[in-house]
């Protein structure tokens, strides 16, 4: 009895002695360099894709005021308009991946402040898959279809006409969210200390570009036109840099990582 006893605690000293398996270890982690080069080139693949939806599109089937015209366009050259559709869905469900990757670079900065921008850009992405429909409705009603018999053609043509313009104040919807989102990132970038404070400046600069042409455009549409012009100039000047940065340059990991571990 006195041996086994023995034998039990010399096996209880044995396994307190044996040291625990440290935690992964931190250098283990994917580093923010990955998430920042994956962004970059997410972000310029976007500048490449949405021009086509956002500008090409519309300037190639929409006649203003003229339904007839419209219709007779998107009649001759319909896959135009789907492949719209497709450069949209491209470009909301790579900004999906984008509200993480965002969120989790500039999380060391504020929580709260990345939380915002990530809740506002999918605010932007939910209006932006949602807008597609307007697009679908419109191919609908110039289908041919049976059940559409009891319009006329001239009724068709003006509710196409209708759903287009209506796409065009669904953007206007997610240009503010998209505002509100680059105002909060160009502070956060602003306050980093592992990026330039020029580019949170200009990043604050195409907030500004974007909200005039939202709330303008809401307010005296009779100058969408020139508020185009602002967001164009606006959205090269304060994104583009920061993009190319991200996709050449990255993050300093060092700064990152020290303010990572800063207390919040």
């Amino acid at each position: 009895m006195v041996t086994k006893g023995k034998r039990k605690e010399a096996e209880l000293g044995t396994s307190s002695s044996t040291p625990t398996r440290p935690s992964e270890p931190r250098s283990a982690q994917t580093s923010p360099l990955v998430y920042a080069r994956v962004a970059g080139f997410l972000l310029l693949f976007i500048v490449l894709i949405a021009p086509f939806s956002q500008l090409y599109v519309p300037s190639t089937l929409i006649v203003p005021g003229d339904a007839a015209a419209t219709a007779d366009n998107i009649g001759a050259s319909g896959w135009v308009l789907r492949l719209g559709i497709v450069s949209d869905s491209l470009v909301f469900l790579i900004e999906i991946v984008l509200c993480v990757l965002l969120y989790v670079l500039f999380r060391p900065v504020s929580r709260t402040l990345s939380l915002v921008a990530a809740f506002a850009r999918l605010a932007m992405t939910v209006v932006q898959a949602v807008n597609v429909l307007a697009y679908f409705t419109a191919l609908l009603l110039l289908s041919g279809a049976a059940y559409l018999t009891v319009f006329g053609p001239a009724q068709l043509d003006a509710l196409a006409l209708l759903s287009l313009d209506a796409h065009q104040y669904g953007v206007y919807v997610w240009e503010a969210f998209f505002g509100l989102d680059l105002a909060v990132l160009g502070y956060l970038i602003f306050k980093s200390g592992y990026f330039p404070r020029i580019l949170g400046v200009l990043m604050g600069v195409g907030a500004l570009g974007y909200l005039t042409h939202s709330y303008g455009s809401w307010l005296y549409p009779s100058s969408a036109e020139t508020f185009a012009m602002v967001v164009g100039v606006t959205a090269i000047i304060g994104e583009l840099p920061f993009f190319l940065w991200l996709a050449i340059k990255g993050v300093n990991v060092q700064r990152y990582n020290e303010r990572a571990q800063q207390p919040r």
